[in-house]
Order: structure tokens, then sequence, then C-alpha cells
């Protein structure tokens, strides 16, 4: 496995954007998406020549702050270490662009992001923006190392 930087008009990145989407809306419904801004920084994971996870890193409104967007490994690659993976270096790469701390969601019907998140050092964080009225969300923040 190799993680790479993709951008936004990748049609494998289009791909994998678009089947989280689908699985955001069938666990949540259409409030299940929040938009990813521009200048988000885009990774991928390629498995055999595949292109089987993603996620983003985006700025945020708060100085020193970026938010961790639409983690996603296709199912058929799942439970393989992809998403620590790509949890991992999109961490690293938050650092090279200036952040010292992330945040993400992830909601209840989730539990796997869940443990994941939990398991790598992120904590639970009071809910922002559009996040604080939406029953099920759990907000999670992580200061980064330089």
């Amino acid at each position: 496995m190799f993680i790479e930087q993709r951008t936004a008009d990748d049609l494998d990145l289009i791909r994998l954007l678009d089947a989280a989407f689908a699985e955001l809306v069938a666990r949540y419904g259409l409030e299940g998406r929040s938009g990813i801004g521009p200048g988000a920084h885009y990774l991928v994971a390629v498995v055999d020549g595949e292109t089987v996870g993603c996620v983003a890193v985006q700025t945020t409104g708060v100085a020193g702050t970026g938010e961790v967007k639409r983690m996603y490994v296709a199912p058929a690659a799942r439970g393989q270490g992809i998403a620590r993976a790509l949890l991992k270096e999109v961490e690293r790469q938050a650092a090279e662009l200036g952040h010292t701390r992330l945040r993400l969601v992830t909601g209840h019907l989730q539990p796997a992001a869940v443990a994941l998140y939990e398991s790598a050092g992120y904590e639970p964080t009071d809910p922002w923006g559009t996040y604080a009225t939406r029953p099920g969300t759990f907000c999670y923040a992580k200061p980064l190392t330089a």
C-alpha cells in the first residue's frame, strides 16, 4: 500500500468521495454530508494499483486548526489498517501545513470510526457550527506534535 496526494478533480478520488457520500446517506439520510471546503488537501490509499481509500484535511476558521474530512475506505479493503495509515498520514500533512490541532466529526452509526479515532488519541470536544444541533454527532480533536 502507498498513500499519495491527489487533486479534487482526480477521477479515482471522485469515485471514492461519491461512495463515501452514498454510505453516509444510507446511514443518516441526506443530513449525513457536510461539505469539503475549497483548498482542501486530499490523500488516497492505493493497494495493488487500486485506489481504495481517501481522506482530506481542510483549514477551518480557527487559527492553527485543521479539520479531517471524508475519511473513507472501500468495504472490500476494510480491516487491513488502511484507515489508520490514512489518518497517520493526514496528521503528518496537516502538521506540515502548519496546523497544530486537528478536529473531526463522526456519528453514532459509525462505531468503527469512533474506535479508530479514540484509539489514535482523538478526544471528545464541544461541537461546532451545525454539529452543535445534530443529535448523534460526535466531535473530536487532537493536538499535533511538530
